[in-house]
């Protein structure tokens, strides 16, 4: 059976264009890699422990995270209202800062090097969708290296790779590969300079 419905669209000029059918779309279950009711006690844990927007402990929110799957190493600064939708897909290296308001929505891994900052409301998403065919789940792993900085409210879609020690202003949307010490901004990641710049020698 087709998944498309066909419909008239208003304002396009088009008689008729397809329409995906929802109710036929592949569930999202797929990327869960754990069973129900561990997904459901983590989305319990989650409200309680990380996305509360009470000052608990960072370290209580880390231990969590751990006691979930999630491969956080020594030093990691964890702000409140935070969200992470699968803990064992998430992996941060020591001494990184996670700011108030971050959302991992991780249906695919998301790979964090030592001393990176993610400010605050920054969001990662590593699924989409197949628009064109059936609405399917598409997934794909963020990589951010060591000592980059994704500034306030940014977006960092699936299959980007953030260099070393880059930086992202605020409302930088990030879709595929940043160079390392770039600094980059806007909705298509622009790079609009340096961050460290070497000192040449004199000639």
């Amino acid at each position: 059976m087709t998944p498309f419905r066909i419909g008239y669209a208003k304002g396009t000029g088009l008689s008729e264009l397809p329409v995906i059918a929802l109710s036929k779309a592949p569930g999202e279950r797929a990327s869960w890699d754990r069973q129900t009711w561990v997904v459901y006690l983590w989305g319990v844990c989650e409200l309680l422990f990380v996305t509360n927007p009470w000052q608990i402990s960072s370290g209580l929110r880390v231990k969590v995270l751990r006691l979930f799957g999630a491969e956080i190493a020594e030093g990691v600064v964890f702000r409140p209202r935070t969200r992470v939708r699968f803990p064992w897909k998430l992996h941060i290296g020591a001494d990184s800062w996670i700011g108030e308001g971050a959302w991992f929505h991780n249906q695919d891994h998301i790979y964090i090097g030592h001393d990176v900052v993610i400010s605050q409301e920054t969001f990662l998403t590593t699924g989409s969708h197949a628009h064109r065919r059936d609405m399917a789940l598409i997934t794909r792993p963020i990589h951010i290296e060591d000592g980059a900085w994704i500034t306030s409210r940014c977006i960092v879609l699936g299959g980007s790779r953030v260099g070393r020690s880059a930086l992202a202003k605020p409302l930088t949307v990030i879709s595929g590969d940043i160079p390392a010490n770039a600094i980059v901004a806007g909705p298509a990641a622009e790079i609009v300079g340096e961050r460290f710049i070497s000192e040449k020698a004199p000639s």
